[in-house]
């Protein structure tokens, strides 16, 4: 390595102590995960070149770097830190590695999520818990028992009267982190930072806050006589251990993902990478996968540092979260009218995606987190999700932090704001962006009128012509040519493509119609599920909920955009737009052809069971039996399609692909994600295909995907 300047070797090493006493006792943030193991990682090669200079002194050698809060409570046995590794190389070698110092290839392993939280010993007698202890330097923790009465996954009381000890991370759930920050910014007190950051600080304010914050345990380690004998004999495996922990009624980690398992050497990095898949659809952080080996014989020969186990490590995964600086904030204005901040941020790394640009919700959210413009913000970057900012760094301010300006009038049309609800909208509604709501409206994705692009819908907009979407189907081809500045030509194109999208499918139309709440493909879910729009728009929010991917939140919203625009749709009803759950004639061609049980384009079998009635889709599928439900050759699977379709699918758009996919079983999605089952790659697949392959998603060609659904020609 390049020669290195023993002063900035000293600052660095104290950068990090410094960074790990603020990241292990909760109290603020100084670095990102990323650059905290950069940083680390760094200082160790350091002191491997130069051992002198960290003699007696590493910041990397040991527990919490040596920052953490030792306590007075000694540990029934050490309670070490894991050793990191960051690809598939570096685990290889270290699988390989244990396997010498056991003296055989024959081991068998555990895989478990690694949890974002602070590592916390429990102690029970006669099946009571009696102490909470931190983990401290790994020699000496806290006592910490007074938080007991918050922590799920705890009990109070076992299902025996036993003395065990079990050890786990106590951390905040995703759902505990809003509620905690939420009871805190109540109370007056700042946000945590971040789930981990807000796990320590919960922990050890328990005592003297004068509200509880709830916080959940996960067992990953179980102390007793036999399982830390010094020779390991009679002391059985880890996995037993586990399941007899689970029995006693206390949550174990593993559980929480795929249950308790072992597995071969050669099946860890698979088992590493399933974990990886779920990582974004989790209910709580994890940043990596922790590899340890099952028999507890083996791991006494194995042996440990004084920092960390040898025949255990954790698998890092791409971090998350990264910290950059709040630049500028732009207020957008939505096609329904609805004022969003978007942050203008300096360019960072997270989850190996640069991101510039992040969402901050709405206006309520800058106020209640205190961002500052020009603040060191955390910028957080999950499965599929926006990039969006979750707090402000406050102990990083230098005093040059502004306070944020929020909009007087609605920055496109100066008309006043509704401020009655958290997402700012202008009072003028949908009128505001009409032009990109009637250019959204008739693109591919929604009724695809072919011809009438942008600037036609500004012109005929800004006439007064067209006032609202359904406006479109009352077009003429003179209005087309006087108010839409149409060549003649094509105008009486344009008016074929009005008449064809009147018997567009209701997924289409929900689309077209822009509602609050809804895209493409939750229009393509809701079109499955209700059938006909008379039963859409009489569904209440229990029935909306009974939808995938709509919650209360989201389905209370639904209900009011649907009463908002009833008399768009009541008109578009008059104009003879179709309102029922067709698909498009080629889509239903290739799907009548893969699966012609499960197609039913006329909507019949709803109307049989009695359109518009909860039970009436449930209906229609029993009346259609097994092989209805046989014919779904994509069922429970998440497909993404790119580049342009060839071959026996060439006639469809890629819209048509997504429908021809949901009505298969599938999900069709927009983006490649680790939750990702296939991905079908047309000719110039691009980013999607690259990142498909960086993430080892399946993918296949267009006559591949043509085969497996049974359509060949």
């Amino acid at each position: 390595m390049a020669e290195v300047d023993r002063t900035q070797y000293e600052a660095d090493k104290q950068r990090l102590r410094e960074a790990a006493e603020a990241y292990y006792n909760g109290t603020d943030l100084l670095l990102d995960d990323a650059t905290f193991d950069a940083l680390s990682r760094q200082l160790a090669a350091i002191e491997a070149a130069h051992p002198q200079w960290a003699a007696g002194d590493s910041a990397t050698d040991q527990v919490a770097a040596g920052a953490a809060v030792a306590g007075d409570v000694a540990h029934t046995v050490p309670m070490l830190s894991l050793g990191n590794v960051f690809d598939p190389d570096e685990l290889g070698d270290w699988l390989a590695g244990v396997a010498k110092r056991a003296g055989t290839e024959d081991l068998v392993f555990t895989v478990e999520p690694k949890f974002d939280g602070l590592a916390l010993s429990a102690r029970y007698e006669e099946g009571r818990l009696t102490r909470l202890v931190t983990r401290g330097d790994g020699y000496h923790g806290e006592d910490v028992s007074y938080a007991a009465p918050n922590i799920v996954g705890l009990p109070p009381r076992l299902t025996e009267p036993v003395a065990i000890e079990v050890r786990g991370e106590v951390m905040l759930t995703t759902a505990q982190f809003e509620a905690a920050n939420e009871a805190r910014m109540t109370h007056g007190d700042r946000p945590f930072i971040n789930a981990r950051n807000g796990a320590a600080g919960a922990l050890r304010g328990a005592a003297d806050r004068k509200y509880p914050i709830a916080m959940s345990f996960f067992c990953y380690d179980v102390i007793t006589p036999e399982t830390t004998s010094p020779e390991g004999a009679g002391a059985g495996r880890y996995v037993t251990a586990l399941q007899r922990a689970h029995d006693l009624g206390i949550t174990i980690g593993v559980e929480t993902i795929s249950g308790i398992d072992t597995y071969a050497a050669a099946e860890v990095p698979a088992a590493v990478t399933a974990i990886e898949e779920r990582r974004g659809s989790l209910p709580f952080a994890i940043d990596g996968a922790v590899i340890k080996v099952d028999d507890y014989a083996a791991r006494a020969k194995i042996g440990s540092s004084s920092k960390a186990p040898n025949w255990a490590i954790a698998y890092k995964y791409a971090a998350e979260e990264g910290m950059s600086k709040l630049i500028d904030i732009i207020w957008q204005v939505g096609r329904t009218g609805v004022i969003t901040p978007r942050a203008v941020i300096e360019p960072v790394m997270v989850s190996g995606t640069t991101i510039t640009y992040a969402t901050l919700h709405n206006p309520d959210d800058i106020t209640r987190k205190g961002f500052r413009m020009g603040d060191t913000v955390i910028v957080k970057r999950a499965g599929e999700v926006i990039p969006r900012l979750e707090a402000p760094v406050v102990n990083l301010r230098d005093g040059s932090e502004t306070e944020i300006e929020f909009p007087e009038v609605c920055p496109r049309c100066g008309s006043p704001i509704d401020k009655s609800e958290a997402r700012w909208r202008c009072s003028r509604g949908r009128q505001c962006g009409l032009a990109e709501a009637v250019t959204y409206a008739v693109s591919r994705e929604a009724w695809d009128i072919e011809g009438l692009g942008k600037k036609q819908v500004e012109n005929l907009v800004a006439s007064g012509r067209v006032g609202g979407v359904d406006d479109v189907f009352t077009l003429t081809e003179t209005d087309l040519i006087e108010f839409g500045k149409v060549a003649p030509a094509n105008a009486p194109k344009i008016t074929a493509e009005i008449e064809r999208a009147r018997t567009s499918p209701l997924a289409r139309t929900i689309t077209a119609l822009g509602i609050r709440g809804t895209g493409r493909a939750m229009s393509r879910r809701i079109a499955k599920h209700f059938r006909t729009m008379d039963a859409f728009r009489a569904a209440g929010i229990p029935e909306l909920e009974a939808v995938d991917g709509i919650g209360t939140e989201k389905s209370a919203m639904i209900v009011l955009e649907l009463a908002e625009l009833a008399p768009v749709i009541d008109h578009l009803s008059e104009l003879g737009v179709s309102m029922a759950d067709e698909l498009d004639p080629a889509v239903a061609e290739v799907a009548a052809e893969v699966a012609p049980d499960s197609v039913d384009t006329a909507a019949g079998s709803a109307g049989a069971a009695g359109a518009g009635e909860p039970g009436a889709e449930e209906a229609g599928a029993d009346a259609d039996g097994a092989a209805g439900a046989a014919a779904q050759p994509l069922a429970g699977m998440k497909v993404v399609v790119t580049g342009s379709m060839v071959g026996p699918l060439a006639d469809l758009s890629r819209n048509e692909m997504n429908e021809l996919i949901e009505s298969l079983g599938g999900r069709a999605t927009g983006s490649v994600s680790k939750n990702t089952d296939l991905l079908v790659a047309g000719e110039k697949g691009g980013s999607k295909r690259a990142k498909a392959e960086q993430l080892g998603v399946r993918i296949v060609s267009e006559d591949e995907f043509a085969a497996l659904i049974g359509r060949v020609g």
